[in-house]
């Protein structure tokens, strides 16, 4: 499993891109970089999409790889899963032909740019060699994080925005977990903040981690605020957690 990453910040600044992990070139977990970070082919490689909550950091780069694809006049198309009330806020807040076209129905209604399915918390979601799962977090929206698991028994859990939860954990229960990607957001002296706006500081997450029955071999910290990334790193080091690091954007994560 290659996961490449084309945004992994809390925020956009020069260099700062919004979340978003493809595998493998097809699959992608999130989508609030597409375009910006691939070239044509790349774009019209991607075949599924797995989103794990609507606001609009984690979403913004689909209407422009729908827009892409049309352009091109292919039968290029694109599958979009999440939970159901995720699937209703992208229905009708982003492709309502009001703010930007509705992909979901051209160029014809039977034969969509763009199908939007609903996946079930803790129900599996076949995507090419791959099993993902959606598993709930806790945000100030409902959203999911995912569970990728391959054909060799090789896992990747991908938190998307999560504060402190032990429901997530417990539902994982047992599995082993060879990849976390989890939400860093803020250092600890805005803990409070981070609880508040559904987020995690480096000492929630030292918490977070004592909760989980296997340890994860690595854990990569995704979605910190660029403004505090250098403290958020020292918090880290100095807390001791050496599996522990933050993602560089563009890396490529082999699993």
């Amino acid at each position: 499993m290659r996961i490449k990453v084309l945004g992994c910040a809390g925020a956009e600044y020069p260099g700062s891109n919004s979340p978003a992990f493809l595998i493998d070139n097809e699959i992608l977990l999130d989508a609030g970089t597409i375009t910006s970070a691939l070239g044509w082919k790349g774009q019209m490689r991607i075949r599924t999409i797995f989103i794990t909550h609507a606001h609009l950091d984690h979403i913004r780069s689909i209407p422009f790889l729908a827009d892409n694809i049309v352009m091109t006049d292919t039968a290029h198309r694109v599958t979009i899963y999440s939970i159901p009330s995720v699937i209703r806020t992208m229905r009708r807040n982003l492709f309502n032909s009001a703010v930007w076209p509705d992909f979901t129905v051209i160029p014809r209604p039977d034969d969509a740019i763009l199908t939007l399915l609903k996946a079930e918390e803790g129900r599996p979601v076949r995507a090419g060699k791959y099993t993902v799962t959606p598993f709930r977090v806790s945000h100030t929206v409902p959203s999911v994080g995912y569970l990728v698991e391959d054909g060799k028994g090789r896992t990747v859990f991908y938190t998307g925005d999560t504060g402190p939860t032990n429901g997530t954990w417990k539902r994982i229960g047992k599995r082993k977990i060879h990849c976390l990607i989890i939400d860093v957001s803020f250092p600890n002296a805005l803990e409070e903040l981070a609880i508040r706006t559904g987020h995690m500081t480096p000492s929630l997450l030292r918490a977070e981690l004592a909760k989980m029955a296997n340890q994860p071999d690595r854990v990569y910290v995704t979605h910190p605020k660029p403004r505090h990334r250098r403290t958020i790193e020292a918090q880290i080091r100095k807390m001791g957690m050496g599996r522990v690091r933050l993602l560089r954007e563009g890396e490529t994560i082999r699993i």
